[in-house]
């Protein structure tokens, strides 16, 4: 198993730049300028019930942007040693998730879209879905 090296600290909110216009505000989403990879994949998660979880797993090599793209929700961070939750409630802000970070999506608001936009396509060998598995992927079990 690969060892990686990344923890919290690597996962950082980032603002996107807000255009405005009296007819509504537009940001943009660009390869090569917008996040520190191009996006070769992109879905979004909306009608979550409430008192629900998303995710609950870690990536080996995929970099993401969550952006709450309406609504808001919090995204728990967990690198095997350090968790940290960052509250995303504002479309013109993402959170940098990098590979090697479980996380979880939890509080959904009503009529809250969590928006991915994803470094790789979908590879169901990619995923770590147990955390006992993360922590030795880690090196940390």
């Amino acid at each position: 198993m690969k060892r990686v090296i990344s923890d919290i600290h690597n996962c950082n909110v980032v603002e996107m730049e807000k255009n405005h216009n009296p007819a509504g505000n537009i940001t943009v989403y660009q390869n090569g300028t917008s996040q520190p990879f191009d996006v070769k994949r992109v879905y979004y998660l909306y009608d979550v019930p409430g008192g629900s979880e998303r995710g609950g797993h870690a990536h080996m090599e995929l970099h993401q942007l969550i952006v709450a793209a309406s609504g808001s929700f919090d995204v728990i961070l967990d690198d095997g040693r350090n968790k940290k939750i960052i509250q995303l409630n504002r479309p013109y802000f993402g959170l940098l998730v990098v590979p090697g970070i479980w996380r979880e999506i939890v509080n959904f608001s009503s009529g809250a879209i969590c928006l991915v936009l994803a470094s790789e396509k979908y590879n169901p060998h990619d995923y770590l879905r147990d955390h006992d598995e993360f922590l030795k992927w880690k090196s940390l079990k």
